[in-house]
């Protein structure tokens, strides 16, 4: 009868321990759950998902129940230890059962279950929502109680419960999570995605056309000029001017040029009817802020103005979707006439060239918190406009000025980093 006794106590061990691994896993596998693969798979249907999101949407009842269940399970299997122990070596047994139970617990029902369920957390929690789900219906009472009395002793030291989503996700954790997405997400994607993320940081000033390159038409100009100048651009729309840039009275688009021509006397007055008025952008405009203002204005050219009114450049929508898809060319650095690479490594570049394009044609990280051109950097840096060719080390970056023309760089030699 005591041998009998004794081992239906191991059963009883065993099965506890068993519990005790379960609670374990069942703890790691919910908490280690993603959980944006779980609302997808809850919106699919998937009825584990499903229980296993209902059970956190209240993680303190959730682990109310678990550590009761594990609590109360490995006290029990204590018990049951040192009655055994008492049994089999009398009064030593109680030291070398806690020693024993103690390795047992921390490897079978620990270390072990809880390292599966991280590895694996859906395969372990999704079988688990079936058996918790009732358990915490059947002890509510109990875990209601532990959880109000545990509520009111946080209260008691200061600690608020935040009723926000734990689960959104800040911009720059989203930005983390594109680039940490491997191969799940191919790489031109989560350039485009980072590009979005990144269009509130960056305002009209940083990608527009600068005024000192616009191609536009003076309308004093002769009308055989006018139209000359027309069939050479290679642009789509062309600002119409009065005297001076600054007086921009209109926008044509190419297409509406036919029109003008199939008259029987095409004139400078038919011209301008065929024009748009301007549309004009403050400069500080974030590029997000700006997208959304050319879809609901129906632009696709805006011309950018300072503080004071003075027009200082162009931006078009083409401009906004290459911070998002990247440059329309095939290879940007190979036909950029502002940038040359030399057989030395180095690169000729034109002072008018953006420190922006610089940066993504050639992987660098020239500062862009100032002025917006190379020119501009390198008279920030020397403080004055050079009158000479003189080399300068800007940012790791070793440069030489190579040419100097109405008071403006013109052309700099630029070594990378560490040459």
């Amino acid at each position: 009868m005591n041998e009998s006794s004794t081992e239906l106590l191991f059963l009883i061990l065993f099965l506890l321990i068993i519990l005790s691994g379960f609670f374990s896993s069942s703890e790691t596998g919910m908490m280690s759950l993603n959980r944006y693969r779980l609302k997808h798979l809850t919106r699919s249907g998937h009825k584990g998902a499903q229980r296993a999101s209902k059970l956190l949407d209240r993680t303190d009842q959730l682990i109310g129940v678990i550590l009761i269940g594990n609590n109360f399970v490995n006290i029990f299997a204590s018990s049951i230890a040192t009655i055994i122990a008492l049994r089999l070596w009398g009064d030593a047994g109680i030291a070398i059962a806690t020693a024993l139970l103690t390795i047992v617990i921390l490897i079978f029902a620990e270390v072990t279950p809880k390292t599966l369920a991280a590895l694996y957390p859906e395969k372990i929690a999704f079988p688990a929502s079936f058996v918790l789900t009732p358990l915490l219906k059947l002890l509510y009472p109990l875990v209601w109680s532990v959880n109000l009395i545990t509520n009111n002793l946080l209260r008691l030291l200061g600690i608020k419960q935040s009723n926000q989503d734990s689960d959104n996700l800040s911009r720059e954790e989203l930005r983390t999570l594109v680039n940490e997405a491997g191969a799940l997400i191919p790489r031109k994607h989560q350039d485009m995605l980072v590009g979005i993320l990144d269009l509130e940081k960056v305002t009209v000033n940083d990608i527009m056309v600068p005024r000192n390159e616009i191609v536009g038409i003076d309308i004093e100009d002769d009308f055989s000029d006018i139209i000359t100048q027309i069939e050479s651009s290679q642009h789509t729309r062309l600002p119409i001017y009065k005297n001076d840039i600054n007086n921009i009275i209109g926008i044509l688009h190419l297409r509406n040029l036919t029109r003008v021509l199939s008259q029987e006397t095409p004139n400078k007055a038919s011209l301008l009817q065929e024009c748009r008025e301007p549309y004009f952008v403050p400069e500080s405009t974030p590029l997000h802020t700006q997208l959304m203002n050319f879809q609901k204005e129906k632009r696709r050219i805006g011309i950018v103005v300072d503080e004071y009114g003075d027009i200082m450049g162009i931006a078009t929508m083409e401009d906004i979707l290459e911070e998002i898809v990247g440059e329309f060319t095939t290879n940007f650095s190979a036909n950029s006439a502002d940038i040359t690479p030399q057989d030395d490594g180095s690169y000729i570049i034109d002072g008018s060239a953006t420190i922006r394009t610089i940066n993504k044609t050639l992987s660098w990280n020239l500062p862009t918190s100032g002025p917006k051109t190379l020119n501009g950097l390198i008279t920030e840096a020397l403080e004055s406009i050079p009158d000479t060719s003189v080399c300068l080390k800007i940012h790791k970056h070793q440069m030489e000025i190579r040419q100097i023309k109405d008071n403006v760089v013109k052309t700099v030699r630029i070594y990378p980093p560490g040459k």
